[in-house]
């Protein structure tokens, strides 16, 4: 079974490759039959992502978000279903080049850590597990997107300020339209960061006798819901758009990766899990 478990993985790895090329293709040559051969492949590895957690699931017991791998390929998992169940109900041009680059990044990095599955520890056999954490992870997907359409705005901004319309201004949206990308898919990821941070809290409650503790973790889980919430709440009062608001999607996913790495790796506590 570990055999069949490794041959999947190795098979979304490929997989999840194949999407970014395609969808690479695709932008070099804007042919639609390759937009279409990219997004069916896109499917495909969303499909065997799901098939995968599935599978470590039933081979653990529980969800399978307990370790660096497992945590960061949920995340790669969140990011692909979000993207495309927005797809489902939006288009936005070329949107799939950046977000399956970055797909294919997670998929990538979770190979580097250890797939072993280890017996969970006391502390997190809860229920509340696969709703704080997995809620989390999901948010991380939405707010990945966001970033995504951010970049894109930057880009395409700066070749419209230099009046040099080369290679992004065929090839992107409007400002317009990126800009209610990175509103959509921020306001969906705040909502589910804030689900994650209240359950966690509770979950605290229940396993340490107190709803905060300062963890490192915790703490920059918090620091990351405020930068968030600073941009959404100047969008709605002073009407911060365009540039800044894209400005903020790049700086928000960075404290999201460093919450899910640098905390990991730098800070440590009772939340880190560096295997």
């Amino acid at each position: 079974m570990e055999e069949f478990t490794y041959l999947l993985f190795l098979t979304v790895l490929g997989i999840t490759f194949l999407a970014a090329a395609a969808y690479f293709v695709y932008f070099i040559s804007q042919d639609k039959r390759i937009r279409r051969i990219a997004r069916m492949v896109m499917v495909t590895s969303g499909i065997l992502q799901t098939l995968y957690i599935l599978l470590r699931y039933f081979l653990a017991g529980h969800t399978p978000i307990t370790s660096q791998h497992e945590a960061v390929f949920f995340f790669a998992w969140a990011t692909t279903w979000a993207y495309l169940s927005f797809r489902w109900r939006y288009t936005v041009k070329n949107f799939g080049t950046f977000v399956s680059v970055l797909i294919f990044a997670l998929v990538l990095i979770s190979s580097f850590s250890e797939k072993n599955i280890d017996p969970l520890l006391p502390a997190l056999q809860s229920a509340w597990l696969p709703v704080h954490g997995g809620v989390s992870l999901i948010a991380y997907g939405f707010l990945s997107l966001a970033f995504c359409g951010g970049l894109m705005y930057l880009l395409l901004e700066r070749e419209l300020k230099s009046k040099k319309f080369g290679y992004f201004f065929p090839r992107f949206p409007s400002l317009d339209a990126l800009d209610q990308l990175n509103n959509h898919c921020l306001t969906t990821g705040f909502v589910f960061l804030t689900i994650g941070i209240v359950t966690g809290s509770i979950w605290a409650r229940q396993a340490w006798g107190t709803y905060w503790q300062w963890d490192p973790k915790e703490t920059w889980s918090l620091i990351t819901w405020f930068v968030y919430l600073v941009q959404i709440h100047q969008r709605f009062t002073v009407g911060w758009r365009g540039k800044r608001a894209a400005v903020m999607a790049v700086v928000g996913f960075a404290a999201v990766i460093f919450t899910l790495w640098g905390v990991t790796y730098l800070l440590g506590g009772v939340h880190s899990y560096a295997g």
